[in-house]
């Protein structure tokens, strides 16, 4: 290993083990040849446009790309809509009657929609946004559960020209409040309520506190998710089941210049404060659709699910745009993978014959920490490919997927990207590439990336550094909805514009495969070394004893900064000085002395956003004594509270 102390990143875990996809999945994959895939990647703009050409245009570009960094635009003077290609175009192709969405609520309820039917539905929505004054270029705040309707309000957008701002249902009327009022949504659509855990999620009586201080909005729209107290207020609030009668059955699509924006999805950054990314209409669904169909594998017969929340960019991008423009059969669910059994998920996979599973290494990592009893009643057998996204996943939660889920004849596809960049942009192909456990893979054809060192010089093979983007792509974000200063300095300043800067760490063995580190932002600085949280966090979790893992770093007066690692435990594991201590040389095994632990935190749980990233920025709060940064975004708030006391006593 080469490394430039304090100027890069420093890789330290090596990975040996290596797997390969089975003969039959090469046979039949839509990329299995390195001829194919060289030719894609030498000539990006033409692969790009070879798959746009499989989308409908109501006109064609006359130009592929124009790049005036930091912004670019993608099939100039293209026109199309997102909407017609996403139903209308499955309809004319003959796709009538396939399953569009199969759905199951968390009380057990379930749907499923054609896709004849989710056109007859959009069509109406689309009418009734109409009826409320919503028209082509403003603004609509969509507030709800994981059910049909909350795609179809998207599609509904999408189809007249509206731009959508999607709202993760698990947030505060505060975190709402602030995005309306950022974006000036005219409209908020949401539901009576929804269900979590077996609890009632008041989505009405939220959105009522969100609305009162936001001048914006004119109506609100309410979809009927089942019986919940809710007030409506005559003249602002409607019923979505009473206006729908009221309309025509169809709307036209607007026409969409590709540029046109598609929707606004706020992000939280380090400090908490959420920026509102912006995405176009023809080069955004390009990405998606393609990556749906090279990196998934999508065949007419699958049924795909991805676990994430709509009021995410990986249920933008691979719930709703991708999949439905692949024209693939997507399975829904609206709970939490552990309700009211750790097994809600393995059942679900039985029942519907779901062949394509996308989850977060959180989830993977509470499963392993279950152990599996859970799943000595499911067969699992109609899986054949299986995905992992939100954070790097570790070595050995990999192994655990590859073995216990996919029994060892699936595929796993690790990919990495982010909201902004809209699409997947690191991942394996899985008909072609060798899967290394923890290695993300290798950059998508047409995506050119690199990692630096603080002087913005490439790296040595095996070298850690900052992973950049060199050339534009067609899901790349238009900016920050109305901050355009903030799109520069946060993304192009560190480089002077050269380059998109990703804000992750990142290192690239002999063999191209490429492993996350994490964000830069909690890079350790121990001794002079730069190390990654991601190498760290997969050592402790190797360990037989521990379940999950987060570390931090706090200030230390003689190696400057010293590791804390909060640690989650599995099941029937009891904790004491001496597992305390095995841990800590496990870690120094694994990685070396550098890396040993200072401290050691034993908790029942780590603080998570509801999309299952853990919250590093709060333990880094609670490890250094001060005061917390938001929580809104937190799962179980609680958790703070308790972690925040085991601090203090370990600090006596």
């Amino acid at each position: 290993m080469v490394s430039v102390k304090g100027k890069s990143l420093e890789g330290l875990l090596t990975e040996f083990r290596r797997f390969y996809p089975s003969t039959e999945f090469k046979k039949n994959a839509h990329l299995t040849s390195k001829e194919e895939i060289e030719k894609l990647s030498k000539y990006p703009e033409k692969f790009w446009e070879s798959y746009a050409s499989e989308l409908h245009w109501y006109k064609k570009w006359n130009k592929v790309l124009d790049w005036n960094p930091p912004h670019s635009k993608w099939f100039v003077d293209g026109e199309l809509n997102v909407c017609y290609n996403c139903v209308d175009r499955h309809i004319k192709n003959g796709g009538r009657n396939k399953a569009a969405i199969i759905w199951e609520g968390e009380p057990g309820d379930t749907k499923t929609l054609t896709y004849w039917d989710l056109y007859r539905e959009v069509n109406k929505f689309a009418n009734v946004l109409k009826k409320l004054g919503i028209s082509k270029g403003d603004r609509v705040a969509i507030y709800m559960p994981m059910i049909p309707e909350a795609v179809i309000a998207m599609l509904a957008c999408a189809r007249i020209g509206a731009i959508h701002m999607v709202v993760f249902g698990g947030f505060s009327s505060e975190a709402l409040r602030d995005r309306i009022n950022d974006c000036k949504a005219k409209l908020l659509v949401t539901a009576d309520g929804g269900y979590r855990r077996g609890s009632l999620i008041p989505l009405k009586h939220d959105s009522d506190y969100a609305v009162k201080d936001t001048p914006s909005i004119e109506n609100v729209l309410i979809i009927k998710r089942g019986e919940f107290p809710l007030r409506v207020k005559k003249g602002r609030d409607f019923w979505w089941h009473e206006l729908e009668e009221e309309v025509e059955p169809y709307c036209e699509p607007e026409s969409m210049n590709s540029d046109d924006s598609l929707f606004i999805l706020y992000t939280s950054g380090t400090t908490g404060k959420p920026k509102g990314v912006l995405h176009s209409t023809g080069g955004y669904l390009t990405g998606v659709y393609t990556t749906s169909k090279l990196i998934f594998d999508m065949k007419d017969q699958d049924v795909f699910w991805c676990t994430a929340d709509i009021g995410w960019i990986t249920g933008h991008s691979y719930i709703v745009y991708g999949p439905l423009a692949v024209g693939a059969t997507l399975f829904m669910y609206e709970g939490a993978p552990d309700w009211p059994e750790m097994d809600r998920y393995w059942r679900i996979i039985d029942k519907y014959g779901i062949t394509i599973f996308y989850t977060a290494p959180t989830a993977i990592r509470a499963f392993m920490k279950a152990g599996t009893e859970y799943l000595k009643p499911f067969s699992l057998e109609t899986l054949r490919l299986l995905g992992s996204v939100g954070e790097p996943i570790n070595p050995e939660a990999w192994i655990w997927y590859y073995t216990h889920i996919g029994k060892k004849r699936c595929p796993i596809v690790d990919t990495w990207w982010q909201t902004e960049t809209g699409m997947i942009m690191v991942t394996t192909l899985p008909g072609y590439h060798t899967m290394k456990p923890g290695h993300a893979g290798f950059p998508f054809p047409g995506v050119s990336l690199d990692i630096l060192n603080e002087a913005g010089e490439p790296v040595d093979p095996d070298e850690g550094g900052y992973l950049v983007l060199k050339s534009p792509w067609p899901s790349m974000l238009k900016g920050i909805y109305g901050d355009e200063e903030k799109y520069l300095e946060k993304y192009w300043s560190k480089w002077n514009g050269k380059y998109y800067f990703t804000g992750d760490g990142a290192r690239r063995d002999s063999e191209g495969y490429l492993m996350l580190l994490g964000r830069v932002d909690d890079v350790l600085s121990i001794a002079g070394h730069r190390v990654g949280t991601m190498e760290v966090e997969s050592a402790l979790v190797s360990h037989p004893s521990v379940a999950e893992a987060a570390v931090v770093g706090i200030t230390h007066e003689i190696t400057g900064q010293a590791i804390v690692g909060f640690i989650v435990l599995r099941d029937n594991i009891d904790k004491d000085f001496d597992l305390e201590d095995s841990i800590r040389e496990h870690v120094v095994k694994k990685i070396g002395p550098i890396a040993r632990p200072r401290k050691i935190i034993f908790s029942s749980e780590l603080p998570k956003t509801r999309s299952g990233k853990i919250m590093r920025r709060l333990l880094k709060d609670i490890a250094e004594g001060k005061v917390l940064g938001d929580t809104t975004t937190l799962t179980e708030p609680e958790v703070i509270d308790n972690l925040k006391k085991q601090y203090e006593i370990i600090e006596g």
